[in-house]
């Protein structure tokens, strides 16, 4: 695949770690590491205007990402249309795009309808839609904001209790008639290569997997250095069938990134006592080891078999630099058992040095007569 070329642009080399490459589980084709999530770029919280967006999209197409993924929730429209502009351009077989299906979006004047966190969208109602005949429809229209005939990945978006609450089981009971269906029979007609769920939950990820037969899913803000709840179940379930795992809010909406202090967010809602206290701790860790917090926080997932991808969204090209220098720092292995050790990642946790010694026991293999 086109994506194993290495290249420079600008004048500048394409970090190592931004630009390696995994194997997206079982559906097989190769994925950069890092991952372009779109999202601010919808004007989520606030407005990015149209030349920050796309100066945005082409500083991590410089810095070697190669994996982009968005969703028609994301602005009512407006981040697919303007990943599928920066892409446009770019060669098909050089990049891997994700979006999502669940929401119909119909033409509606401004201010007519909710935006929940996204404003100044796009003139377009959200409704949701998991029948067969909505999917097909949202999956055209999505193709056309995109600019392209075909997307990578396709995923069953918010279909977990925060989204729908009591009404949860009525609406897995349409996906599950009618998403599901729709989404296999667009892979085997090769519009799409891999099929999944996008959650915010850890335990409908669970019931998804065990429902439907996925290749993939992204799950976001579950899976962090101050969640690891899916180690218990979720996380083998992926390893045991070969779904690759995409993961999101790896910075559990900023405290992992920015730190501990007052009126900081800790998933969309202002940090607790506890989750201040424990960011406190994993700070003085990150000060004796010289580490900056987001580089462990982004390391620390990654380093799990299963995770095929860490997706990323940022407001500003300094932001961006940033998370995308995270990969790269160097961490000292000491640093993983001091975590242990101080009971800030579980025993069971997949490190970086597990991830090496793992790569390295592969290569002996490969190395031998």
């Amino acid at each position: 695949m086109a994506l194993l070329r290495r290249h420079r642009q600008g004048g500048n080399a394409l970090t190592e770690q931004t630009a390696a490459l995994r194997p997206f589980g079982r559906a097989g084709f190769p994925v950069t590491l890092a991952g372009y999530g779109a999202g601010p770029i919808g004007n989520l919280v606030r407005v990015i205007d149209e030349d920050q967006a796309q100066a945005l999209l082409i500083d991590a197409w410089e810095r070697g990402v190669r994996f982009f993924d968005t969703a028609p929730l994301y602005g009512h429209g407006l981040s697919e249309h303007r990943v599928g502009h920066a892409l446009l351009h770019r060669p098909r077989d050089e990049f891997v795009l994700s979006t999502k299906v669940g929401r119909r979006l119909y033409p509606a004047e401004k201010g007519t309808f909710p935006t929940g966190s996204w404003v100044d969208t796009a003139p377009f109602r959200g409704e949701f839609d998991y029948s067969y005949d909505g999917v097909m429809r949202q999956v055209a229209e999505s193709l056309h904001r995109l600019c392209t005939n075909r997307v990578d990945i396709l995923l069953i978006h918010d279909l977990d209790v925060a989204s729908h609450g009591a009404a949860l089981p009525l609406r897995f009971a349409e996906a599950l008639a009618g998403a599901y269906p729709a989404l296999v029979e667009l892979r085997d007609q090769g519009v799409v290569r891999a099929i999944g769920v996008g959650l915010n939950e850890s335990e409908a990820c669970v019931t998804a997997l065990r429902t439907m037969d996925l290749d993939c899913l992204l799950l976001a803000g579950r899976y962090t250095l101050l969640e690891q709840a899916p180690l218990d179940d979720l996380l083998p379930l992926c390893q045991d069938r070969g779904v690759a795992v995409i993961l999101g809010g790896v910075f559990n909406s900023g405290i992992l990134a920015k730190g501990a202090f007052p009126g900081v967010r800790h998933n969309y809602a202002e940090a607790s006592p506890d989750a201040l206290a424990r960011v406190q701790r994993l700070q003085a860790a990150c000060a004796r080891h010289e580490v900056p917090l987001a580089a462990a926080a982004v390391q620390f997932v990654a380093a799990h078999p299963a995770v095929a991808n860490v997706c990323l969204g940022a407001r500003t090209i300094e932001q961006q630099r940033t998370n995308q220098a995270a990969f790269t720092h160097p961490i000292p292995t000491e640093f993983w058992q001091e975590l242990r050790d101080e009971g800030l990642i579980r025993d069971d946790a997949p490190t970086p040095l597990e991830l090496a010694r793992r790569a390295d026991s592969s290569n002996r293999l490969l190395d031998s007569p």
